[in-house]
């Protein structure tokens, strides 16, 4: 019986991971069911035995990527020797390393999916909030460590500053793949690293006023 439920997981996984591989290059919708088990080299009456349907593959998918992702951050999270902006980093290096290697091709698969199917399919949706906020929170934990241990300035509200970072990270993978080169994801760390979180720009402070046409537009100036 156990070895039955190792081979059934197993060629779900293959299916799954197969599936992931072909999408992330081609998208969701440009990609069929027979496609991916061609190279999965599996029955197509098996899809059905995993899948309910295309979408329930895709919802499914979308887990897939999570895990993949979330390890990745836990990896370097973990790494109590280092310090938690460095060990943050470490993760947003690994991945500009990766992009790197794949000519700056495929950016993230969570991302990419979210560009296609948000505005097409709410449960698509609703499953990559999801997974954006778990990012976010593991993101937010490492800032408030960095607080806790004084390599964060004083003053920010490590929640919002997680999802700016987040945000700010998939809009510069989305510069990479138009522009195909790693500089925005290189610009990316040195402004959230080096300026941003730096310990001597800590959040609030002082602000002046900047007049433009005419008008006062006032700006904060971090002290």
């Amino acid at each position: 019986m156990n070895l039955i439920m190792t081979a059934r997981a197993d060629t779900k996984n293959r299916i799954l991971q197969v599936g992931a591989e072909i999408i992330h290059r081609r998208g969701f919708n440009n990609t069929g069911i027979q496609e991916i088990l061609r190279a999965a080299d599996v029955p197509k009456g098996s899809f059905y035995f995993y899948f309910r349907s295309k979408n329930d593959f895709g919802l499914q998918l979308i887990d897939y990527y999570e895990s993949y992702l979330v390890r990745r951050l836990q990896k370097h999270l973990s790494w109590d020797q280092l310090s938690p902006l460095t060990r943050l980093r470490g993760f947003f290096a690994e991945f500009r390393s990766g992009f790197g290697a794949d000519q700056c091709r495929g950016g993230c698969p969570i991302g990419n999916l979210a560009q296609e199917m948000g505005d097409l399919n709410e449960d698509f949706r609703l499953r990559l909030e999801s997974v954006f906020e778990v990012m976010q929170g593991a993101i937010g934990q490492a800032l408030h460590e960095a607080a806790d241990q004084g390599e964060l300035a004083p003053g920010f509200d490590t929640g919002e500053l997680a999802g700016f970072i987040l945000n700010s990270w998939q809009g510069a993978i989305l510069q990479m793949k138009v522009c195909k080169s790693l500089e925005p994801l290189e610009s990316f760390e040195r402004i959230i690293f080096e300026s941003t979180l730096s310990r001597g720009t800590p959040a609030g402070g002082g602000s002046e006023a900047t007049t433009i046409n005419g008008k006062g537009v006032r700006h904060e100036r971090h002290l």
